[in-house]
């Protein structure tokens, strides 16, 4: 064994990125080629730019800051290069990645634990007048106001313990700021960003019964489909039904969407009709205490389905399932996992700089915010092998402080070596520092990617 076989050897045991260890675990490279992230001619290879993205996103550092302070960091044209390519299949990339730490956690999962999917949209402000995919007059939630922002509906999955990120599609509505003939970059019509330019105009439950075909297709398995009341219409059920995923959702109360057969038809008439049974079980969230009681009522094309009625005393609000064997305390457990959605957005803008691409252009955001979401997935998967899981926030500082430190922490020993080595009585009864100082340089730039100033 030679001299740099055994400091490899040493060091494989000491230097550990849990990173680059992930990425090897799920096949990256396989991944991103069949995704199309391949190498032309001139360039630097997908996978290492890819691995620098993900340090600017777990060390919150912006690109200009990970350029000047890395070494190793190419050009500032490198990453803006990368970005904005149109052959790149960005979505593939997200789904079979999360596919991948979806198998590697399936061993974990409890008997009885409810695998889930999620379906729901977020907002994310956009002051540019030029950023495209952006509208002008966007409900938000949180701001109780129309605003400028782009409109994002995704598909999460999410079980008792984990969060996964697993596809998205941006929404433009009639207040767009720029038409999509009014892109910058003309795209080829065969090409993967504008086969992605093209949903902008689709409605959002079209784009989300596309989502999840994709990921049932991809081998993604879940128990059930959690939406709001947004999405909860007869249509968008069945459709969801007919790819065989059974659906708990919130109902709009409105009789133009849903009619039922009988003699009550009405949400409202079927509930004034259970007089007797209404109050027949009870339970609290947090200050809430509420009643509530479940029924099997029958609809013209979904067939049988379970509603469950709860009422706070103040509101009164409907679930349905097609799921009729499940227990209404069962439906309303279920359903109040769709918050893990919320917690993931939260922790997206946070954490993994969703909302902050700096970037005008369509393909450098839908590339932006996948990275943003392939970092999570990766962070969420870190957290949930370990024997302790933390909350993401939790894990994620922890991961920052020891990047770092280990890019730091070689770069200085190397320095010292380096500085040993200028001796020259060192250098003359030590012919093998030199060697030593080369090999150590490789095989840290091999597994951190980079190295990083202190």
């Amino acid at each position: 064994m030679g001299l740099d076989n055994y400091i490899n050897y040493a060091m494989k045991s000491l230097l550990k990125n849990p990173i680059l260890k992930v990425l090897q675990e799920i096949k990256i490279t396989k991944i991103l080629k069949q995704s199309n992230f391949k190498k032309r001619n001139v360039g630097y290879p997908p996978f290492q730019i890819i691995l620098h993205f993900l340090y600017m996103l777990i060390m919150q550092k912006r690109q200009s800051a990970f350029i000047k302070q890395s070494n190793s960091a190419f050009g500032k044209d490198a990453y803006y290069r990368f970005i904005k390519e149109s052959r790149y299949n960005w979505r593939k990339l997200l789904l079979l990645s999360a596919t991948a730490l979806l198998q590697k956690i399936k061993p974990l999962h409890k008997i009885g634990e409810h695998r889930l999917l999620i379906i729901d949209d977020t907002v994310e402000p956009k002051r540019g007048k030029f950023i495209e995919g952006s509208c002008k007059y966007i409900w938000s939630n949180k701001e109780h106001r129309t605003i400028n922002a782009l409109n994002i509906v995704s598909l999460n999955y999410a079980d008792s313990h984990s969060t996964f990120q697993l596809d998205f599609s941006i929404k433009m509505n009639e207040s767009r700021r720029k038409d999509r003939s009014e892109f910058a970059t003309v795209l080829h019509h065969r090409s993967n960003a504008y086969k992605r330019k093209n949903e902008t105009t689709k409605g959002k439950n079209i784009l989300a019964i596309e989502m999840l075909e994709r990921a049932l297709n991809c081998g993604i398995d879940a128990d059930y489909l959690l939406v709001d009341s947004w999405y909860a219409k007869p249509n968008f059920i069945k459709e969801a039904n007919d790819l065989g995923m059974p659906i708990i959702a919130r109902l709009p109360n409105n009789k133009l969407i849903w009619n039922f057969k009988g003699k009550h038809k009405t949400l409202n008439s079927i509930y004034d009709n259970f007089k007797n049974i209404r109050h027949k079980h009870s339970g609290k969230h947090g200050k809430i205490s509420y009643k509530y009681f479940d029924t099997i009522v029958e609809h013209q094309l979904l067939g049988k389905v379970k509603l469950v009625f709860l009422h706070t005393g103040k509101d009164l609000l409907v679930f349905i399932s097609t799921d009729l064997a499940l227990s209404a305390k069962s439906v309303l457990a279920t359903y109040k996992k769709r918050w893990n959605i919320e917690q993931g957005y939260k922790d997206l803008r946070n954490l993994f700089g969703l909302g902050k691409e700096e970037n005008r252009i369509y393909e450098s955001l839908i590339a932006k915010i996948t990275l943003s979401m392939f970092a999570y997935n990766i962070v969420s998967y870190i957290n949930r092998i370990k024997h302790e899981p933390q909350t993401i926030g939790d894990l994620f500082r922890d991961l920052e402080c020891e990047l770092e430190s280990l890019a730091i922490s070689m770069q200085l020993f190397i320095k010292i070596l380096t500085k040993i080595s200028e001796i020259e009585n060192v250098v003359k009864d030590n012919k093998d520092l030199l060697q030593i100082i080369a090999v150590l340089s490789a095989y840290t730039q091999k597994e951190l990617g980079f190295m990083c100033e202190s």
